[in-house]
């Protein structure tokens, strides 16, 4: 006979794309937290569409609850719905109103561009979404059998992140319990968004541990770094271009980029160009801009002081790809200084791509790096050869690096292992429990030791387990 509840990993388990974890409640139920796509060395295990095929059941699934709208989270929604997922999609209500043009995105460049077919699978996904409050119970079933309530509270990590809480009154003699499924935690201090507070206590946990082996730099610390690299791009009359996402990481920097600018003393500061050249983006910030009720206290201080950090002078976004193309020929042959925000995050893709094979082989330019890099990408091939003077393949071109490459830490939207730790620590009722997922082998490790030394001292009985020792189901 099995014993309830089981978790299970189909992606975000040994890696840091491709979340998807499936709690099963009973033979014939079960509850579904994200369902996203690959990514980098992470999407090498299988070839073409298979990583892309569901191969777990669909027809126990109650409802698939997304934590936010990042494409390693949410980007296998249409081969769910295709292997025939017919239940609601839960989530924030920012999420609500991000997810539809994160999805459109992903239909374009994976599916088709056919208008109608487009509409018809985002009128479908409408229909499904059932979108929440933050630290309200939303029950899902209350008969004879169980009684199961999800609640969502704010994860710091992306406008209408979220973590998850799942519990599970079993009335027919199997296990009851509460699991937390943490999705991607934000680091304290993230611009726009309040900082994640510690639930309660739970039995289980799924912890994400991208840097679980890791400090970030401290806020005034990763800001000092972002203004040194644009004084270098002054002095030297090039650019710097961040890869950024699109949603989340790109809105976070419009607002750090504003406060340089409006401390700043020196003219070239105030004449700087902050280029955002990815329509996508350009999207979201509008988007950003709707949902500014759910933007942090700070935020609101400087909007009531008639600033506004994602619309500002010196802002200037490029939309068509003839604009891009012009764009970058000016920027790279003129010298004149200005930051590029474009996306991918990760150099996998995207308009960046065009920026860096044509910048890499100029010391007057910068690569500043502010989000995590996944194994396999460009992103860490430029990340790791840069600075010692190697190469990087852009589109099947060997490009030599001779642009200053630095990363500052202190930007990424994940908590570190500091954070992490807090996470569980602040809990007036620690989990027995704990799967750690959604990190790099040596990262859960890390991670998995530092849990254990602090339950050792504590006397807490605790159990941490790897995600990567569970491959993905």
């Amino acid at each position: 006979m099995r014993e309830y509840p089981q978790v299970s990993h189909h992606g975000g388990a040994a890696g840091v794309t491709g979340s998807c974890h499936r709690l099963r409640l009973s033979d014939d139920r079960a509850l579904l937290v994200d369902c996203g796509l690959f990514q980098g060395q992470d999407a090498d295990h299988a070839d073409g569409f298979g990583q892309l095929r569901v191969t777990f059941p669909v027809e126990d699934v109650l409802a698939l609850v997304v934590t936010h709208v990042h494409i390693d989270h949410i980007g296998r929604l249409p081969y769910l719905l295709a292997a025939g997922y017919a239940g609601p999609i839960l989530c924030s209500l920012p999420t609500a109103r991000l997810l539809p043009l994160v999805i459109e995105d992903a239909l374009k460049i994976g599916f088709t561009r056919d208008r109608g077919l487009i509409e018809r699978f985002l009128a479908e996904v409408a229909g499904r979404l059932v979108a929440l409050p933050y630290r309200a119970w939303h029950t899902l079933v209350d008969d004879s059998r169980h009684r199961v309530r999800v609640k969502l509270q704010r994860a710091g990590h992306i406008l209408g992140s979220c973590y998850v809480e799942v519990d599970v009154l079993a009335r027919d003699g199997g296990a009851s319990g509460r699991t937390i499924f943490s999705g991607d935690l934000g680091a304290p201090y993230a611009p726009l968004l309040s900082a994640p507070r510690a639930p309660w206590g739970c039995d289980t946990l799924v912890l994400e541990s991208t840097y679980g082996d890791r400090r970030h730099e401290a806020r005034r610390h990763r800001r000092a770094r972002l203004e040194a690299a644009i004084d270098r791009a002054l002095a030297n009359g090039g650019t710097v271009v961040i890869p950024a996402f699109s949603i989340g990481r790109t809105q976070e920097l419009l607002y750090e980029l504003e406060t340089l600018i409006h401390r700043a003393t020196d003219r070239r500061w105030r004449d700087l160009e902050i280029i955002v050249d990815s329509p996508l983006a350009a999207r979201f910030t509008a988007v950003y801009r709707e949902l500014k009720p759910w933007w942090d206290a700070e935020a609101h201080a400087r909007l009531r002081g008639g600033r506004h950090p994602l619309s500002f002078a010196n802002l200037y976004t490029v939309s068509s790809h003839e604009e891009h193309e012009r764009t970058v020929a000016y920027l790279a042959e003129s010298h004149r200084p200005a930051v590029v925000v474009a996306a991918s995050g990760m150099v996998s893709g995207g308009r960046v791509v065009n920026y860096l094979k044509r910048m890499l082989g100029d010391p007057r330019h910068g690569v500043l790096f502010t989000g995590y890099q996944g194994a396999g990408t460009p992103g860490r091939d430029i990340q790791r050869y840069g600075p010692r003077g190697g190469w990087v393949a852009l589109d099947g071109e060997r490009i030599d690096i001779r642009a200053r490459v630095e990363t500052v830490s202190g930007y990424s939207a994940h908590a570190d292992a500091h954070d992490l730790l807090n996470f569980v620590r602040r809990m007036r009722h620690p989990p027995r429990h704990v799967r750690l997922v959604h990190g790099e082998r040596h990262a859960q490790q890390a991670l998995r030791e530092t849990l254990l030394a602090w339950a050792a001292e504590k006397g807490h009985g605790m159990d941490v387990t790897l995600g990567a020792d569970f491959p993905n189901a």
